[in-house]
């Protein structure tokens, strides 16, 4: 497992996310990234969109929903990485395959596209 702050490992989610490009940035509707210890339920997942993707909203969609959520779990990454830069290089990928999620595209296709 690899010790990480806090501080730096909400820094390696900011950092990911200021890597997405603005072009694409600007077309995500309603969402909110937060960092939790730990999935529900004990599964090790890295990350988790929680939402309903643009490919899938209604024209009355957002009238009263509360915004998406992309989840990124501070300790199943830790426990899969071996060190500080594959955590970071982890989370990028955790954070472009959820927003990839809010987009409509699904775990097959991330993982033919190498994002899985």
């Amino acid at each position: 497992m690899v010790e990480m702050s806090d501080e730096d490992f909400e820094t390696a989610v900011d950092d990911a996310l200021d890597a997405i490009p603005e072009q694409l940035l600007a077309m995500v509707d309603n969402v909110v990234v937060l960092i939790e210890a730990e999935p529900e339920g004990g599964e090790d997942l890295l990350g988790l969109y929680d939402g309903v993707a643009l490919t899938d909203r209604g024209s009355d969609w957002g009238m009263v929903d509360l915004p998406d959520r992309i989840f990124i779990y501070r300790g199943p990454t830790l426990r899969h990485c071996d060190d500080a830069d594959h955590v970071r290089e982890e989370v990028a990928i955790t954070v472009v395959h959820e927003i990839a999620h809010h987009f409509g595209i699904d775990d097959e296709r991330l993982h033919a596209l190498g994002w899985g």
